[in-house]
């Protein structure tokens, strides 16, 4: 009877670990599409983004219709090049357009919107995109240290009751330990691997971009993480991704 009732819980525990579904979820801090050679590429973007196939790229650094970018929307530019659907939020006005943030998904979003973090300097915005089964936010943490830890206290509260499985992605301008991240660790666990850094490009010496998940109900266990060193050229920071399997507790 006992070999029966172990071989039962055996089979149970093999079930479970075959469940839950998997994602495959990108950070890319893009530098408006200029590389570190000052060349402004958006195929060489896409291409990074292309061979990556995320579920969904979080993407810091966007302008929309800038001088600077020759009146061309970058997340528009992108989402052509790479057939996916594009979720944008302006946070400043720059160069007779705006910059900001946004996200590429597969999925067509059921619904989008913008929380608004603190900063004494330029504005930083939280994009939030819903989809039929999971949650994806886009962020861009402010400089200073004190505007970020608030910034932490907005997002946190802005998040609460999400009862879909949500993964929050990008460019923190902070590393593991710091206070904001402490903050963030009440709430959400670290997916990608903090040793790995992201920034500068060349040379890397810190990692300050980052994707968690919200710790609402679901576990998360990275099957993958894997920051993309060869892609140095392309914009200052390294792209980045993790491979996640998530399932309900």
């Amino acid at each position: 009877m006992y070999k029966i009732l172990c071989s039962f819980a055996l089979l149970c525990a093999m079930l479970v670990s075959c469940g839950g579904d998997t994602m495959r979820v990108m950070s890319y801090n893009v530098h408006h599409c200029r590389g570190v050679d000052g060349k402004i590429d958006y195929a060489r973007i896409a291409e990074v983004i292309n061979r990556v196939s995320p579920d969904f790229v979080a993407l810091q650094e966007l302008d929309s219709a800038t001088a600077r970018n020759n009146g061309k929307v970058c997340i528009n530019e992108l989402a052509s090049a790479t057939g996916m659907f594009a979720s944008y939020a302006s946070a400043i006005k720059f160069g007779g357009g705006s910059y900001g943030l946004g996200l590429l998904s597969r999925e067509e979003p059921v619904a989008v919107r913008v929380v608004p973090l603190v900063s004494s300097g330029e504005a930083r915005r939280l994009l939030v995109v819903e989809f039929e089964k999971y949650v994806a936010c886009c962020t861009h943490f402010p400089l200073k240290g004190d505007d970020r830890v608030a910034s932490a206290e907005v997002l946190c509260e802005a998040l609460q009751g999400c009862e879909k499985p949500l993964f929050l992605v990008g460019d923190m301008n902070c590393c593991v330990g710091d206070p904001e991240q402490q903050l963030l660790a009440r709430s959400f666990k670290v997916l990608n691997n903090p040793a790995d850094a992201t920034y500068p490009s060349v040379n890397p010496e810190e990692c300050i971009d980052f994707i968690y998940a919200l710790d609402n109900g679901y576990s998360c266990e990275t099957l993958k993480s894997e920051v993309l060193f060869g892609d140095s050229i392309a914009s200052d920071h390294l792209p980045l991704y993790v491979d996640v399997k998530f399932w309900r507790r």
